[in-house]
Order: structure tokens, then C-alpha cells, then sequence
């Protein structure tokens, strides 16, 4: 009887052994699938200059994305546009909202574009952009620059698609309107600057366009 007793305790032990080891099994922690680490979105292709901090607005607003390569200027206050301008500036400035300035200007300094021609030499490059575009390059607004004149001396220089009040001197070769109204005269200090002075078909100007000395 006791040997019986005895069997029968050990079957009930051995089966609750077999149970809590199931149980245990059961109750382990799954193995983590490690995850990919979320990509982090790129940041803005526009690195501000120096000096640029006041009236800088956000480099997102920036025109035309795939013209900015090195550095560019997005200003809103007087002193910020004429840093930008200047041979300390950058070769791109943009404003985003109509710009009056009471002193005469002067687009000075030579400025590469960070980009290379066909035989791998650097481009020169200086613009004045007067407009505001979306992602699709579709202009969205343009602005009214105003200024008794300006002085363009910067090498391969343009002001593109918006309205600039005043006259335009122009004192380098190879000066461009792009899309561009100017409400004032153009006037040229060398035949040799009109000779290379290109607007296209929808740049205008209401005044006169003519040699000074």
C-alpha cells in the first residue's frame, strides 16, 4: 500500500513538473526583431552666409531650390539686402516681399555658382531674384524692388522675374533680364556692355536704354 502511495505521488509530481516547464516555455519573452533606424530627412540644400542673420527669412522659401548651390541670401530688411549685394555677399539674393531702399546700390563682386562647365572650370555667376516659386519652379509671387538705381559690376550678373523702379547702370559685360520689368532706364558705360546685354521675350523696360559716359 505504501509502495502504491508512493508511485502515486510521484506520477502527480512528475506531471506538474511537465506543466510549469510548458508554462515557462510559453512565458518566454519573443525574440526583437531589430528595426531599421528612420532615414533623417534631408536638410535644406541652402547654407546662409555670414553677416546674413538680420531680416534672414527661412532657407525653405528660398527660389528655385536647384539654383542655390553654394550659398544664398533671403532677406527682408535693408541692411540684410545690401550685405547680400555687396562683395561680401552671395551670388544669389532673393527678397520675399517688395523691397524699398532710399540709397543708390551697387551689385559688386565676382561670384562662382558652385557649379563647373563642359571643361570642368567653376561658373561665375551673380543673381538678383525678385520672385518666390514652389516646389515645381511655378512663380507664385513677384516683388517690387525700389531704388533711385543700381549699379551692376558683378560679372554674369541678372535680375530675374519681378519689377525693379529705378535706372539700371550697367558697368560689366554680359548683364541679363530674365522675366524681368524694369520700370526705369538702363543706361551703359561701355558700347561693349550694351553689345552683350541680353533680355528675353518677356523682360521689359519702360524707359530708355543708351550709352552715358
Amino acid at each position: 500500500m505504501k509502495i502504491k502511495l508512493v508511485l502515486v505521488m510521484v506520477l502527480v509530481l512528475s506531471v506538474l513538473l511537465t506543466g510549469c516547464g510548458k508554462k515557462n516555455n510559453n512565458d518566454q519573452t519573443p525574440t526583437t526583431v531589430p528595426t531599421t533606424a528612420p532615414t533623417t530627412a534631408p536638410t535644406a540644400a541652402i547654407t546662409l552666409a555670414p553677416g546674413d542673420s538680420t531680416g534672414i527669412i527661412s532657407p525653405t522659401t528660398v527660389p528655385g531650390t536647384t539654383d542655390v548651390v553654394t550659398t544664398a541670401s533671403i532677406v527682408n530688411t535693408e541692411d540684410a539686402f545690401l550685405h547680400a549685394i555687396s562683395p561680401d555677399g552671395t551670388w544669389i539674393i532673393a527678397i520675399l516681399q517688395d523691397m524699398k531702399i532710399d540709397s543708390d546700390l551697387v551689385l559688386d563682386g565676382e561670384f562662382k555658382n558652385g557649379k563647373q562647365d563642359a571643361a570642368g572650370k567653376d561658373i561665375i555667376q551673380r543673381k538678383i531674384a525678385l520672385y518666390a516659386q514652389d516646389e515645381n519652379r511655378v512663380v507664385t509671387a513677384r516683388y517690387k524692388l525700389t531704388a533711385p538705381k543700381i549699379t551692376i559690376r558683378s560679372p554674369q550678373a541678372s535680375i530675374q522675374k519681378g519689377i525693379f523702379v529705378g535706372d539700371i547702370y550697367v558697368d560689366v559685360d554680359n548683364f541679363q533680364l530674365v522675366d524681368q520689368e524694369v520700370d526705369g532706364n538702363i543706361y551703359f558705360t561701355k558700347q561693349a556692355y550694351k553689345d552683350s546685354f541680353v533680355m528675353d521675350a518677356t523682360s521689359k523696360v519702360t524707359g530708355k536704354m543708351e550709352l552715358v559716359k
